[in-house]
């Protein structure tokens, strides 16, 4: 699928990524990106995730959600998407999400795939528990969303992680109530370099062992 604006450098893919497409349906002008992403993570590696280009996401530029029918089944068969918005509104227009930096669509990604990992660790009830929690609660929005981003960064996406959060702090043409809401719900980017910092003296530590 491409959108209007975006470029497909057709680029190809490194054979070690090629795995990772296992049960993942991906568009193919973002695949190389998602690949890099689902990188980090080798235990999703035989879940089912569907990347989905979205029109309009209301509030959020990305979307990880289970799929709701599969929670009737037994966890081994229970399916994701994440609903990727097509276009990244700004205060005066809009621009396609494709032309955001690579690193920085690295980095949402990850963040989204965190979830998801979350999610692999609760039962169905427990999931649909989360759900209710999440749409009601703010406390437990910001919870959530920092559990993702801690996990990303533990799985060594810190600096993509902090990248994404950049980009969008930093970024004159976003609504500042987006900004606001990010550094509300989300890890700042200096909470980020803290954690990085520690999980590499922990890699020391290990080695001098």
């Amino acid at each position: 699928m491409m959108l209007p604006g975006a470029v497909n450098t057709n680029e190809p893919i490194s054979p070690e990524l090629l795995p990772y497409r296992q049960h993942k349906q991906i568009p193919p002008v973002i695949e190389k990106n998602v690949l890099k992403a689902l990188a980090f993570y080798p235990e999703l590696e035989n879940t089912t995730i569907h990347f989905i280009f979205k029109k309009d996401i209301k509030t959020s530029v990305m979307q990880a959600q289970p799929v709701f029918a599969t929670l009737l089944r037994s966890r081994k068969n229970r399916r994701y998407r994440i609903n990727i918005s097509a276009h990244f509104k700004l205060i005066h227009s809009q621009m396609p999400i494709l032309q955001i930096p690579d690193e920085v669509m690295i980095g949402w990604i990850g963040h989204e795939l965190g979830h998801i990992l979350d999610y692999e660790g609760r039962s169905n009830a427990g999931l649909v528990q989360f759900g209710y929690r999440y749409y009601f609660y703010p406390a437990y929005v910001k919870r959530a969303e920092m559990v993702a981003d801690s996990l990303a960064v533990e799985r060594g996406m810190g600096n993509y992680i902090v990248a994404t959060k950049r980009f969008i702090l930093d970024h004159a043409e976003l609504p500042q109530a987006y900004k606001d809401k990010i550094s509300r719900l989300y890890l700042s980017p200096d909470v980020i370099v803290a954690q990085i910092k520690q999980l590499e003296e922990k890699k020391r530590n290990k080695k001098q062992l």
